[in-house]
């Protein structure tokens, strides 16, 4: 976003000159324009951010748009490390025809708390929980949508995003561990048992990860093949548990 267009984001957002004066302020202290207004623009939705809570990226877009495009109703659906909501938000917006059984997850408190907020209209059920501990066991092999936006930045390269991200956003959203893909791992490993048979996972990651992704969902007995979005530049790993 152009500095004018986040100029006009904050003066549209703002109740007086006064507010406005102190959006912008905060904006050029490097918070992110996102927890300056409040929310983000996702997938056509308003999603509520907040200071200390990931902020969802465009390039995530593309995700989104892949797990909805294979929700149907009736579906259980599962959005993984769900930081804000957004994914799940834009699943459950996208089946206007019928309803799906969605479940959205984060370790972060905070998170949690924006999530129930963003999906208290799709009567969602929110859970703070490290992966699938937070799930009933009933859902044990009878998710059919698992989506999962997971921290997958190197450790060692965390200290090079841009500083809105690295200073303002919590660092266990972005830190993936020495290769990025640790969160994966053990997501890939506990899928297999959460899946209905049929049912497929989706993980966005880098352009250097994708092979190791597949590599990784193919040593857990899953088939994998990649997605890419020039448009976003954006790489969505899918993965299915065979019949």
């Amino acid at each position: 976003m152009w500095a004018d267009d986040e100029a006009d984001l904050i003066l549209a957002t703002a109740c007086d000159a006064a507010e406005a004066k102190a959006m912008a302020q905060r904006r050029a202290t490097g918070e992110p324009i996102e927890v300056v207004v409040g929310w983000a623009a996702f997938c056509g939705l308003r999603i509520e951010v907040t200071p200390g809570v990931f902020v969802p990226r465009r390039r995530t877009e593309f995700l989104a748009r892949r797990a909805a495009a294979l929700a149907r109703p009736g579906a259980v659906v599962v959005d993984m490390c769900c930081g804000t909501g957004a994914i799940a938000a834009v699943v459950a917006d996208s089946l206007r025809t019928g309803q799906c059984q969605l479940w959205a997850c984060d370790v972060d408190p905070a998170a949690v708390a924006v999530a129930r907020r963003n999906l208290a209209a799709y009567d969602a059920t929110v859970v703070r929980a490290d992966l699938f501990a937070g799930l009933p066991p009933r859902l044990r092999g009878s998710i059919d949508v698992l989506v999962a936006n997971v921290p997958y930045v190197p450790r060692d390269e965390v200290a090079t995003l841009p500083a809105e991200a690295r200073d303002h956003e919590p660092r266990h959203a972005l830190d993936g561990g020495a290769d990025g893909l640790d969160v994966l791992r053990r997501l890939a490993r506990a899928a297999g048992d959460w899946l209905a048979a049929g049912g497929v996972m989706l993980t966005e990651v880098s352009q250097a990860q994708v092979p190791h992704a597949l590599a990784l969902f193919e040593a857990c007995r899953m088939g994998a093949e990649t997605w890419t979005s020039d448009t976003e530049e954006a790489w969505v790993v899918l993965a299915r548990r065979e019949r």
